[in-house]
C-alpha cells in the first residue's frame, strides 16, 4: 500500500456530524490551543458599557472584548431618538480608554453602515476592506485605529 492509499484509506473512516443551530465550543478550544502556542495566549476579556436615561432606561451601549492586545468592537448601538447627541463618539471615547487600561495597543471593528463607517473615520479608524453583497444589498466594511 503505497502513502497515499494509506492516506484514502485514514480518510475514508471518517464521518462528518453536521449540528445546526449551535457551535460546538470544542472546536474553538482546540483551535485557540494551537494558535496560543503559536501566538501566545488570547487573554480574551469581554466588556459592556451602557448609557442610561433618567429613568434607567438604556439608551445606547457598546460590547467588546480584548484580545492579543487588541479591543474588537462587536456592536455600538443608540437608540434611534438619541442619535446625533454625542453618545456614540463617548462610548468610543470609553472604550478607547478600556483598551488603554488593559494595554491594547488598537480598536478594530466592522459595521454594514456607510454613515458609520464615516463616523468611525472622522475618529481616526481607516478601512482596511470592504465585503460587497455582506449582507445582499449592502457591505461589510472592516475599520482600525491604532491606539
Amino acid at each position: 500500500m503505497t502513502g497515499d492509499d494509506a492516506q484514502q484509506a485514514a480518510l475514508d473512516v471518517i464521518k462528518f456530524d453536521f449540528i445546526d443551530a449551535r457551535e460546538t465550543p470544542e472546536i474553538g478550544v482546540i483551535l485557540g490551543v494551537e494558535v496560543g502556542d503559536r501566538l501566545g495566549p488570547r487573554d480574551e476579556r469581554p466588556f459592556s458599557i451602557l448609557a442610561r436615561d433618567g429613568s434607567g432606561a438604556v439608551v445606547a451601549g457598546l460590547n467588546g472584548v480584548s484580545h492579543w492586545r487588541w479591543l474588537y468592537v462587536r456592536h455600538l448601538y443608540v437608540a434611534p431618538a438619541w442619535r446625533g447627541q454625542g453618545l456614540g463618539r463617548r462610548l468610543l471615547a470609553e472604550a478607547e480608554q478600556a483598551a488603554r487600561a488593559r494595554g491594547c495597543v488598537g480598536v478594530y471593528l466592522d459595521t454594514f453602515e456607510e454613515s458609520a463607517a464615516v463616523f468611525y473615520e472622522r475618529r481616526g479608524f481607516v478601512r482596511h476592506g470592504r465585503i460587497e453583497n455582506f449582507p445582499v444589498g449592502a457591505a461589510r466594511i472592516f475599520l482600525s485605529k491604532p491606539l
